[in-house]
């Protein structure tokens, strides 16, 4: 069963109707102790990183995630914002401390060149790490959507397992054992989206 994390912030519907159309049992996450009776976790989330956090941590998910997701080792995914608070901390409006489950920042797209708009909406090419597992199937370049003003810059090159060229290289998407995330929407990025889906339904990170 895959669990996906309800905080109060973001796109639960869609992210449902991927898994629920993959075939895959799955089930929203309202309270902190629903996570003990899941064998996968989604962390999704659009929005401002202060206020996931504040929720993060107020509505008691934080103890919970890092119960099931650091010690009982749960296969977890994060999408967008859910992938930003894995981070150390984040420069969106101030400085705020996020998960720590990477060893990374959280910062402003800048990109020089000044055609390229912050935000950046919409679909961009991926080059991704081809020994991974989670990216079996895809094609040599595959576009996803994307949706984002900040991105997670880690410290640690060996998270990082796919990337965007904004006219620098921007993190699409981190791994850790048994911790996968992802600053593009597979949910909205229709077939090859799906294929991340159904390859992080199979994926046996132990």
């Amino acid at each position: 069963m895959i669990g996906i994390v309800d905080y109060g912030m973001g796109n639960l519907l869609s992210v449902y109707n991927a898994f629920d159309y993959l075939g895959s049992p799955v089930t929203i996450c309202k309270h902190p102790e629903d996570l003990a009776h899941v064998d996968r976790i989604i962390i999704p989330g659009v929005g401002a990183f202060k206020d996931c956090i504040d929720k993060i941590n107020k509505t008691g998910f934080s103890e919970a995630l890092n119960q099931e997701v650091l010690k009982n080792a749960k296969p977890t995914m994060g999408i967008c914002l859910g992938m930003q608070v894995m981070g150390t901390r984040s420069f969106e409006g101030g400085e705020f401390m996020g998960l720590g489950w990477f060893d990374a920042d959280i910062v402003r797209l800048t990109p020089a060149d000044s055609n390229l708009r912050v935000p950046n909406i919409g679909w961009n090419t991926i080059k991704y790490n081809k020994e991974v597992p989670l990216f079996k199937g895809l094609p040599e370049d595959p576009d996803f959507y994307l949706v984002h003003s900040y991105y997670m810059k880690a410290n640690d090159p060996k998270d990082v397992i796919a990337i965007y060229d904004y006219t620098y290289d921007v993190t699409a998407s981190v791994l850790k054992d048994n911790i996968f995330a992802t600053q593009f929407h597979p949910e909205k990025s229709q077939d090859f989206g799906l294929q991340i889906l159904q390859n992080f339904i199979n994926w046996n990170p132990r």
